[in-house]
């Protein structure tokens, strides 16, 4: 009976090619698939001797370096789950968390004092150097090398990830060894990684896209990563000539695209972009596609189902779209009591497959709340599909506008507003209104801070393409726009300005 765990997807290509470089770092070193290996086995041992046992959570919340990814290997390794954890977050923004998951161990640069007064009582603290110094160096300064993977069944635990919270509380989504497997095997298979690509990784990963979708597939694949602490336009261009993959954020692709130095000559060894987390404007892939000759392939996934749709890497990768559901994925269109809607019609996004949560941590009830009786899982978004089977996002549900009883959908508004060549992006909320309820608010960045698109401009631009509940009743240019740390504009902070506003607060 094969091992179900994760790991051993990465383990027998240890033992096929154990010289072959894992990493390469910032400072030009390599790191080796041995030496991930071996340095995942004494920390697997070190956490076991710590007294952690199999589906104990282990909370990370470290920077980007070899050491961490060993880390998260070594949790799998021994049947622990991997809880990441944003490196931006505060005491205050750490303590629910923590108490929710309740962790045996608690990861960080040793930095932050204030840590201590909110771990649980059961919950032991670690430092973790980019080096590997800290004192969970300690603790494993003695422990081998050699360690057996533990066997897992496929359903078990790997990773706890919790959602954004931009509703409510947190809800941590419970990620299996299967939902990790499916996800790189697929991945790797369908966007065509082998060992001789080169992914230049420049995400954070305590989010599902730098760690569970860029390095768990490069590491199903073989590939080598070209590692960057974080992404800087100018440092991932001198970058990509040694590349041949790149993962971003739609806001990735905008700096990109304003530094002048990015051209087809810069882009001359790469094979593949890929784009994802958010929303990427038409106008960008267009743009993108100009200046550097290539197409960015996007896809479109979340926190508890990974990836549900990506286009194809040989075929059409339509600007707008999100492209067709990857093998063992299933869609639907739904409405208000989960039935299927016609082709082409605007509903909620509905999805089950291999790469998905089984759970929330704790949290049953919201469980069984999130799925269908026939097991789809209710994304939150809205979209379509059209007559060859593309999907279009048209945004989340909560952020459905309803003016005057019409429904208004803002990823139709913003689209046509991004078309003005005055605009460099827009989003599109629900301000309160005493006579619709609701009206259309556009915010919008231009494209040249010193010539900003005027309101009244913005506003015929669109009653001249939508019909007149679409039209903004207000246009309110800024300099940028609120944003979570993968990119995705936080809609909810641009509602709440426009309350605030309204009530005089």
């Amino acid at each position: 009976m094969s091992n179900g765990n994760f790991y051993s997807t990465f383990e027998a290509s240890v033992g096929r090619d154990p010289s072959a470089v894992v990493f390469e770092l910032e400072d030009g070193r390599t790191v080796s698939r041995q030496w991930l290996h071996g340095q995942s086995g004494r920390y697997a041992n070190a956490l076991r001797e710590l007294g952690c046992v199999a589906g104990d959570r282990v909370a990370v919340q470290l920077d980007k370096s070899a050491h961490v990814f060993a880390l998260y290997l070594a949790c799998l390794r021994a049947g622990l789950c991997y809880l990441p954890m944003n490196t931006a977050y505060k005491p205050a923004e750490l303590a629910y968390l923590l108490q929710d998951a309740q962790p045996k161990a608690f990861f960080n640069d040793g930095e932050s004092g204030e840590v201590a007064d909110i771990l649980p009582a059961a919950t032991r603290p670690f430092s973790l150097g980019p080096k590997g110094e800290g004192t969970f160096a300690e603790a494993a300064a003695a422990a081998s090398e050699s360690f057996s993977t533990a066997g897992m069944r496929e359903e078990d635990a790997a990773a706890l990830l919790y959602t954004s919270g931009t509703t409510g509380r947190p809800k941590g989504a419970v990620l299996s060894h299967r939902a990790l497997s499916y996800s790189a095997r697929t991945l790797s298979d369908i966007w065509g990684f082998s060992s001789d690509d080169v992914l230049l990784h420049t995400l954070p990963i305590f989010h599902s896209h730098g760690l569970f979708i860029a390095f768990n597939v490069a590491l199903a694949s073989g590939a080598r990563l070209l590692l960057r602490s974080k992404f800087d336009a100018a440092n991932a261009l001198r970058a990509l000539s040694r590349s041949t993959v790149f993962m971003g954020v739609p806001t990735y692709y905008h700096r990109l695209l304003a530094d002048p130095a990015l051209s087809k000559d810069v882009c001359r060894s790469m094979r593949l972009f890929v784009s994802g987390s958010a929303p990427l404007s038409a106008d960008v892939h267009r743009e993108f596609e100009a200046r550097t000759g290539h197409r960015i392939l996007e896809r479109y996934g979340s926190t508890e189902a990974m990836i549900i749709c990506s286009n194809p890497l040989d075929g059409e990768r339509r600007p707008g779209s999100v492209g067709l559901p990857i093998p063992g994925a299933e869609l639907r269109i739904a409405g208000q009591s989960d039935e299927a809607l016609p082709t082409g019609s605007i509903g909620v996004i509905q999805a089950r497959g291999p790469g998905f949560f089984s759970e929330y941590w704790n949290k049953p009830d919201q469980t069984r709340a999130e799925f269908t009786a026939d097991g789809y899982f209710r994304t939150g978004d809205l979209g379509r599909i059209d007559e060859e089977g593309y999907v279009t996002i048209t945004g989340r549900a909560k952020d459905l506008i309803i003016s005057g009883g019409y429904n208004v959908y803002p990823a139709e508004v913003e689209a046509v507003i991004d078309e003005m060549p005055s605009v460099r992006e827009t989003a599109v909320v629900g301000g309160p209104h005493a006579d619709f309820g609701e009206c259309v608010v556009a915010f919008v960045i231009p494209a040249d801070a010193n010539r900003p698109p005027a309101a009244a401009d913005v506003i015929q631009r669109v009653k001249s393409s939508l019909a007149n509940y679409k039209v903004p009743k207000q246009v309110i240019v800024v300099d940028d726009l609120p944003r979570n740390t993968m990119g995705k504009v936080l809609k909810n902070e641009l509602r709440a300005s426009l309350l605030a506003a309204s009530s005089g607060t």
